[in-house]
């Protein structure tokens, strides 16, 4: 009997020159995937947060916006001299920055995509990563702001024709994020001014409690800060960065962690156990776990729960990059970037380290949404050379490999979780593939082809010049051996025409002797 409800496919996007199209995700049909929305030509391709819209950038300044569960084009807006556009979470509207030398022209529109209608506009004088978005909006869309000078400024999403409903005001306030759940409540970043340190506090998103922090953490030496929510909205976060590390130790500066609890409970340093720069850190997708990557290298990794306390540790080794399956049964850490792209996977449940493999010159990897695949891409203009995406099973074993001339972008389409069956049903799947392929592999060539499941990409033959052809060959007369072992099918069918004609004449002249 069929589920009522069947777990989506996997689809991923990938773009390069000539634009993007939309694969159907692994396992794949006949070894292969298959293409679910032809290429279609654009500057740049984002999804929603929830996966249920594509926002594709066109050239003369047209953004379309797509349906991503028929990948058909649902609206196109025409908006000249556009330099950045953003969709909210659930792909309700659409956000777009204009050039502008005026605060008299209002630059930054809100568009209702079902409509196409402008809901709110304002003038915003640069575009950097701390003001863009400009306004942002909780996961659901039930709560959204915007920062001001010295105070965050929150909207009716219901109605933005209303403006501004309630301000939150906070001096010198620099940065701000909503919490993930229902945007509970918003955390706000001070930095360092005439002395005084540079703060994180977390507020109620209820305008009735917003006049005391429920939480505040200060320190000094903090040029940047990177406030990262868990889901469930209880925890947050802070990986404080300086530009110059004044103990002298590293080169790009200092950095510490700090995580801070909406019910008070902890608001403080997490406790690592080795000195130096932290590298990378992720929430689990339940929020009850998050796992750091940090120190000099090699670097070490451990999990610490939701009370910060250290419950896993994952070794130590060239690795900057934590990756958490979202089903939170698995992880990967790796070292990517400068690093040479060793990557170990573990099963967290289990407390075992489940393989480890490479993948060379990696610039973005992510999990599959069900938790089953982890695929690595290597992107221009980052590296122009070597473009390429892998597949890795959750164990590390290779899966796909599929190389380009030049790649921009490749990415899962997201989808919740909660759509997929437990990890435990995906590992049997698995397993009973690799079955498969070990029985397929004493069958002929023609049931190999229907039977057998993806196998992984071979490796490219290194290269060998013309006059190095015959080597194997002279090697084996001179030293001898065997010299059918790196000679090919054409070769070696010629060595044995050759050998049958040697043989035959011999016979002849035995036969006139």
């Amino acid at each position: 009997m069929e589920s009522p409800n069947p777990s989506p496919s996997l689809d991923i996007l990938v773009r390069g020159p000539e634009g993007f199209s939309v694969w159907n995700g692994p396992p794949f049909a006949g070894g292969q995937p298959t293409v679910k929305l032809e290429n279609v030509v654009c500057t740049n391709a984002t999804f929603s947060t929830d996966g249920s819209r594509l926002m594709v950038m066109k050239s003369d300044f047209v953004i379309s916006i797509y349906d991503c569960s028929n990948y058909q084009e649902i609206k196109s807006f025409e908006v000249p001299n556009v330099a950045a556009a953003a969709l909210s979470p659930c792909g309700t509207f659409l956000q777009t920055f204009q050039k502008s030398s005026t605060p008299q022209e209002k630059n930054v529109v809100l568009w209702k995509i079902e409509t196409g209608d402008a809901v709110y506009q304002q003038f915003q004088k640069n575009l950097t990563k701390t003001t863009w978005p400009s306004i942002r909006f909780s996961s659901d869309e039930t709560v959204a702001c915007r920062l001001a000078t010295n105070e965050v400024q929150f909207f009716d999403t219901r109605d933005f024709s209303k403006g501004v409903v309630h301000r939150l005001r906070v001096p010198g306030v620099a940065a701000v994020e909503l919490s993930n759940t229902s945007g509970s409540h918003v955390a706000v970043f001070v930095p360092e001014s005439k002395g005084s340190p540079a703060t994180v506090q977390i507020f109620s998103h209820d305008k009735d409690l917003q006049g005391q922090p429920v939480a505040r953490r200060s320190f000094f030496r903090c040029s940047t800060v990177q406030l990262s929510w868990n889901n469930g909205s209880t925890g947050l976060l802070v990986l404080v960065q300086s530009d110059v590390d004044k103990t002298n130790q590293s080169y790009y500066g200092e950095s510490k962690l700090n995580y801070l609890t909406t019910d008070g409970t902890h608001e403080g340093l997490v406790p690592l156990r080795k000195e130096g720069p932290v590298h990378d850190v992720q929430w689990s997708y339940s929020g009850l776990q998050f796992a750091v990557v940090y120190g000099f290298m090699p670097a070490s990794a451990t999990v610490f729960d939701k009370k910060c306390k250290p419950l896993l540790e994952l070794g130590i080794g060239p690795y900057n990059t934590i990756r958490w399956n979202p089903k939170g049964k698995f992880l990967c850490l790796a070292g990517f970037g400068n690093l040479p792209g060793d990557m170990a996977f573990w099963d967290y449940e289990d407390k075992k380290q489940l393989g480890t493999t490479k993948a060379e010159w990696s610039v973005t990897s992510e999990w599959s949404p069900d938790g089953q695949y982890f695929m690595t891409a290597t992107t221009a203009p980052r590296l122009q050379v070597d473009n390429g995406i892998k597949f890795f099973h959750y164990n590390g074993s290779s899966f796909f490999k599929k190389m380009f001339d030049k790649l921009y972008q490749a990415e899962w389409k997201p989808e919740s979780p909660d759509k997929f069956g437990q990890i435990a049903e995906l590992v049997n799947s698995v397993a009973s593939l690799k079955i498969q392929e070990t029985k397929a592999q004493g069958q002929s060539s023609a049931s190999r082809k229907t039977v057998s499941a993806n196998p992984p990409a071979q490796k490219p033959a290194a290269y060998r010049p013309p006059h190095a052809k015959n080597a194997a060959a002279v090697q084996a007369e001179l030293f001898g051996g065997s010299a059918t072992e790196g000679m090919s099918k054409t070769a070696l069918k010629n060595k044995k025409k050759r050998e049958k004609q040697k043989e035959k004449k011999a016979a002849e002249i035995g036969n006139g002797t």
